[in-house]
């Protein structure tokens, strides 16, 4: 932790595991990152992931996106 975080209150990334319709925060943090953009998501605006790949997503439209991407290659 450096001293920016200690000055802020950041905790850096969380680990977390997304269950059906609420996830658990298996190790403390502010945010998780998207599995497609890499974008910091916080944990108060987190709303889109998916439970069978355990990954999250910024917006809706990334996570319908990834879903039909997944879809495509399971398809071949």
């Amino acid at each position: 932790m450096n001293r920016l975080e200690t000055l802020f209150g950041l905790n850096g990334e969380a680990t977390v595991r997304y269950l059906d319709g609420e996830f658990q925060v298996i190790s403390s943090g502010d945010f998780v990152r998207c599995a497609v953009t890499g974008k910091p998501i916080n944990l108060d605006d987190l709303r889109y992931w998916s439970v069978e790949q355990q990954e999250a997503y910024a917006t809706p439209d990334i996570s319908n996106k990834r879903f039909l991407d997944l879809r495509k290659c399971s398809a071949r």
